[in-house]
């Protein structure tokens, strides 16, 4: 049933690349020596497991058995059917797909934002598009979501044909609040998260009977390792919804690298407002517009 989804149309012959981002498709039809450049891998990686909320050292690295607790990342899996992933993505097909860059086609339900002059227009923003409203709704019956009302909502679409990836990056902090949630359909993949800020992470010796003895205790830290030679892998499952807050949110930059694309993957982020445009903010009154027209849920692409 989700074979007829993954197989829908792709574009392959063009990109929406621009700077120095890049996809298969510019990166065969530039050619030259030297070949295009990538951000180079950290040095140490880490895999964060979601049941502990720790990340350990990956096997046979220089930090295998060591770790360190990774608060601000909320994992719930299985959180739509196959079912409703089948009709979200045949529904989201039915709409045209932008080009974006690093090989992403893209759908945007929000208000047209310039980030660098702190504005924004409402004008053709109907909301967030139906599909969305049930799944809107369940977000509310977790505690960590349990109040969270998005304003804004960006389909990504990600395909290995295309050398898909997403740079890492730290979502604005002007319009966007605390939480960022999305939700993982067609495929798994892993999301990067990595910090360029000076100084080390203090490391535990993870206890044998790794991870459920972590939910006991550690050791005293012991080890140090560097912040900007770290990243830590977030598995994300099929399906799953991945909430970020805090340090997650704030602190650790998060991408997705074009080796964790192995098949069609659509991404569906849904923002919050900050508390600029909240009540008792000085543009409360725009974002109570906005969410009215979000949350409307009779939007279309932008």
């Amino acid at each position: 049933m989700a074979a007829a989804v993954v197989a829908a149309p792709e574009v392959l012959r063009e990109c929406g690349c621009k700077g120095v981002r890049t996809c298969l498709i510019c990166e065969r039809q530039r050619g030259g020596d030297p070949p295009w450049q990538h951000p180079p891998q950290k040095t140490h990686r880490f895999i964060y497991y979601s049941d502990t909320g720790w990340a350990v050292g990956a096997e046979e690295s220089d930090f295998e058995g060591w770790a360190f607790p990774f608060p601000g990342v909320t994992l719930l899996e299985d959180f739509v059917t196959r079912e409703e992933e089948t009709e979200m993505v045949q529904l989201m097909d039915r709409e045209p797909w932008k080009l974006s860059q690093s090989g992403r086609r893209k759908q945007d339900y929000g208000p047209k934002v310039n980030f660098r002059k702190q504005k924004l227009k409402t004008a053709g923003f109907q909301g967030l598009p139906s599909f969305s409203r049930e799944v809107v709704g369940r977000m509310g019956l977790y505690p960590i979501l349990e109040d969270f009302r998005p304003v804004e909502q960006c389909n990504l679409d990600y395909c290995p044909e295309r050398g898909s990836a997403i740079d890492p990056h730290l979502d604005d902090t002007w319009l966007w609040g605390e939480r960022l949630v999305s939700l993982n359909l067609l495929s798994p993949t892993v999301v990067s998260m990595s910090r360029e800020a000076p100084g080390s992470l203090l490391l535990c010796l993870a206890p044998s009977g790794f991870p459920e003895a972590l939910v006991e205790g550690v050791m005293a830290p012991s080890r140090s390792v560097l912040c900007q030679e770290v990243e830590v892998a977030v598995p994300v499952p099929r399906r799953s919804l991945l909430v970020l807050t805090g340090a997650a949110r704030h602190l650790w930059k998060h991408a997705i690298h074009r080796r964790h694309i192995e098949a069609r993957r659509v991404c569906v982020t849904f923002r919050e407002l900050s508390a600029e445009f909240c009540p008792g903010g000085k543009q409360q009154e725009l974002g109570q517009e906005l969410l009215q027209i979000s949350l409307s849920f009779q939007g279309r692409p932008m």
